[in-house]
């Protein structure tokens, strides 16, 4: 079998979709290392909107919990909100309607709380049978211990936990080109 017949196991731009849980006004005072966290989120969706992977804004119960953080939005306007109240965001119609449409095989989620919404949603995607991927960096808990301990069990479950840099690196697949240099200042 010749390397270019193996199947990749690599992300792909084209196969993605950009899953942002509960980045919430206030939730995001009370998560550890909330500025990092947030920081990645907005990598994340600033190279999915350059490279025209689909996102899509979960935000549980917004009317306690406040609006997604306009700097966190404002990465990726045109994507859609569900707005929820159940923990996993399979819960909630919208949400699975939304993964219908866009079609997208690899589904990467990010935010809030690890241990809870990320956590929940991932294991209820990976259950239906999709390939899920949560972005560890670009995850958080108001708890460091529960992070840890959400990712712990995402991995237990066969959920790929992975980092920011390896979700650009691969959707980028290669330098040199006009979209390694348009994203290069988000990786140095």
């Amino acid at each position: 079998m010749v390397s270019s017949d193996l199947p990749r196991k690599t992300l792909s731009a084209d196969r993605s979709c950009l899953i942002t849980i509960d980045v919430q006004d206030r939730l995001a005072q009370a998560i550890a290392d909330t500025e990092s966290v947030q920081a990645e989120i907005r990598k994340l969706l600033t190279a999915a909107s350059q490279l025209a992977v689909p996102c899509v804004f979960t935000e549980q119960y917004p009317g306690g919990l406040g609006a997604t953080l306009p700097q966190v939005r404002g990465a990726a306007e045109q994507s859609e909100v569900v707005e929820k109240i159940t923990f996993s965001a399979m819960g909630e119609p919208a949400f699975p309607a939304f993964l219908e449409r866009v079609e997208r095989s690899q589904l990467l989620l990010c935010g809030m709380e690890t241990h809870v919404c990320v956590l929940q949603t991932a294991l209820d995607l990976k259950g239906g049978g999709h390939e899920v991927y949560v972005v560890a960096d670009a995850c958080g808990s108001r708890d460091p211990w529960q992070k840890d301990t959400g990712l712990a069990r995402l991995r237990q479950e066969g959920v790929r936990v992975v980092s920011t840099e390896m979700v650009l690196f691969e959707w980028l697949e290669r330098a040199g080109t006009e979209r390694f240099r348009s994203l290069l200042g988000m990786i140095k």
